[in-house]
């Protein structure tokens, strides 16, 4: 059984980071030895985590008191907020992780009154993409100029 609880300490949220970081770093063919070799602004989310998402609500996916994934759900800015750093380990894969944290973060933002939740993803993860379309998230404009990045929203 997984739960997901808002992160108030680190509770696993750092080592879940780095895997993510060092994972998509390899993934567009630069890979990095470790977090110390990550691009700065990397390092700093992964060495504080509280002041990096200061203004954020952090989501974090339990099984049996392991940390298994996290996501973050940026403050809303105009009715509009984005959901980022969605990170399953590799062992709780396939256990609907990603689901129950992507639906966990919808709620939140419906309580809030947001109106549209953004998100990007890699254009390789194509999981994600489709887990992304199967909870109502459709491909829009891309508002990031990085290539291979797939701009996707979902009107509340």
């Amino acid at each position: 059984m997984t739960d997901v609880v808002r992160w108030r300490d680190e509770h696993g949220l750092t080592a879940l980071l780095t895997a993510y970081h060092l994972r998509t770093e390899e993934e567009k063919d630069v890979p990095v030895a470790d977090a110390e070799a990550l691009p700065q602004r990397y390092r700093a989310e992964i060495a504080d985590p509280r002041s990096a998402f200061a203004d954020d609500v952090v989501l974090l996916a339990r099984s049996d008191d392991a940390a298994v994934g996290c996501l973050v759900v940026t403050a809303p800015v105009d009715g509009a907020a984005e959901v980022k750093r969605l990170w399953t380990a590799p062992a709780a894969r396939g256990q609907g992780v990603a689901t129950a944290l992507i639906t966990a973060a919808l709620d939140h933002l419906a309580r809030t009154g947001v109106t549209t939740v953004r998100l990007s993803v890699w254009k390789w993860r194509t999981g994600a993409i489709a887990l992304y379309e199967r909870l109502g998230f459709t491909v829009t404009g891309s508002w990031d100029d990085r290539p291979d990045l797939v701009c996707m929203h979902r009107v509340m």
